[in-house]
């Protein structure tokens, strides 16, 4: 049977965060004084920032869509809505096919448990059955150069080691759609080169890859569409040939 297409289709999406503990007044006289962030309203009786405002995309396989934007403008909560890891409040989210979000390298990290353990549990929360992580483990194992580090809790690891092991166990999915929240460098300058070869055949294989960052160049290099987000709203999505001139408003 031929699997369904791989899409994203955003109709009209809404994400609300409330606000507890403060004073709403305080509060909208603090945002009103920045020029980035959500907008402050009530909703059944509960202050709450509105991260969202009705955002509306469509994409197809091949679509390489850049989102950006001033910190804030709502980029991150946008991917981590096409995760899933959100609920609209309004609006739909329909993603087909399998999703790697590579959002925060440092999620389900257990510096208690061995690098093995770590690997299996990144491999879970991306979705691997635990047949798939066995049968990349020596491939993710030997990409980290960690050796027998990997038989040590991770809490004896430096950074860098951590990066190295949250970066390899994060880029063996195989994924119809990824998302990513800035392009990642981990590592010293010589992991760094294995790390982009890495990334560039995760973004090759995916069908749709939607991109955060604030570098011009990467978005020209990797991307064929580009959207703004100015405090929770987006633009249309346009041609990536427009770029320059969504930066410069």
């Amino acid at each position: 049977m031929k699997p369904p297409p791989v899409s994203i289709t955003c109709t009209d999406l809404t994400l609300r965060f409330p606000v507890y503990g403060v004073d709403a007044k305080s509060l909208k006289k603090a945002l009103a004084r920045v020029a980035v962030g959500g907008r402050l309203g009530r909703h059944s009786g509960v202050t709450d920032v509105t991260a969202l405002q009705s955002v509306s995309l469509k994409l197809e396989a091949g679509d390489r869509l850049g989102l950006i934007g001033h910190n804030g403008s709502g980029k991150t909560t946008l991917l981590r809505a096409l995760s899933g890891a959100y609920e609209p409040d309004e609006g739909v989210i329909e993603v087909q096919g399998r999703i790697a979000a590579l959002l925060d390298l440092g999620l389900g990290i257990d510096p208690s448990a061995t690098g093995y353990e770590n690997i299996r549990l990144r491999g879970r929360i991306a979705g691997l059955t635990a047949k798939e992580i066995d049968a990349r483990m020596d491939e993710i194992a030997a990409f980290t150069g960690l050796g027998p580090f990997l038989a040590m809790p991770v809490k004896t690891y430096s950074a860098g080691m951590q990066g190295r092991l949250a970066f390899a166990a994060a880029t063996a999915v195989d994924c119809d759609v990824l998302l990513m929240d800035e392009w990642i460098a981990v590592g010293d300058a010589e992991f760094q080169k294995l790390a982009h070869k890495r990334l560039l055949k995760l973004v090759e294989r995916a069908g749709i890859l939607v991109l955060a960052t604030h570098e011009a160049p990467l978005l020209k290099l990797y991307c064929n569409k580009v959207m703004r987000l100015d405090g929770g709203i987006a633009s249309e999505v346009m041609d990536i040939r427009r770029v320059d001139e969504l930066l410069a408003t």
